[in-house]
């Protein structure tokens, strides 16, 4: 359900939507037809409509590119799971499986309704953060363990502004120091980190300061 909410909700238009999304190997096909379950039964239409969960994208402009990102993907050999239709400003909820990690809909940021999934080897988890930092991208990361070694592996070595431990990275509170790293951005959000980017500091420098000798005559 978290990866549910964290792929497709405002119809995957957030910055730290779940785009990418690794999978141990041992849990991979029984999470695959829950999540296919999940996502067929994404109520789509009006965005006015509190039931509705997949609304339109921002502009047909970008109903169009993801779309073609989409297209690309099928013909490098993506394996499409659900949705991979548009009509109009209307991208159904989409997600591909085995996308090879050049096509753009892995490597770019869809801001979309799709999500790419594959699985990895449980057995080595220090190769599945490498394949995370392949991004140019590193907003936040999620990380769902109940190993204490791994989340503290993951939090020291992924390269993302943040990493969320047991959850989605499609969560953040105005206290945290936001922000990326890499193509993801300079600076952090957040209030006392907004006061400090907006503060200017200065400094005066005084001569002689403490030396009575050099103001005797």
């Amino acid at each position: 359900e978290q990866v549910t909410h964290g792929a497709f909700y405002q119809s995957g238009q957030s910055c730290i939507s779940v785009q990418r999304l690794f999978v141990r190997d041992s849990l991979y096909e029984p999470f695959k037809n829950t999540l296919l379950a999940k996502v067929g039964s994404l109520k789509v239409g009006d965005p006015a409509d509190p039931t509705t969960f997949i609304g339109p994208v921002i502009r047909e402009k970008d109903a169009i590119r993801m779309k073609e990102w989409i297209d690309e993907a099928l013909a490098k050999g993506a394996k499409l799971l659900c949705g991979g239709k548009q009509n109009g400003v209307m991208v159904e909820a989409t997600i591909l499986e085995g996308v090879p990690h050049d096509c753009k809909v892995f490597a770019e940021e869809v801001f979309g309704p799709v999500l790419c999934i594959e699985k990895y080897d449980g057995s080595n988890f220090k190769k599945v953060v490498d394949m995370v930092n392949e991004s140019d991208f590193g907003l936040q990361a999620g990380v769902f363990t109940n190993d204490l070694n791994k989340a503290f592996y993951a939090f020291e070595n992924i390269e993302a502004g943040g990493v969320v431990i047991n959850s989605v990275p499609s969560i953040r509170v105005d206290a945290q120091p936001y922000g990326g790293v890499k193509a993801s951005g300079l600076g952090r959000e957040g209030i006392r980190y907004a006061i400090e980017d907006m503060t200017e500091l200065r400094v005066m420098l005084l001569k002689n300061a403490g030396s009575i000798e050099a103001f005797q005559h």
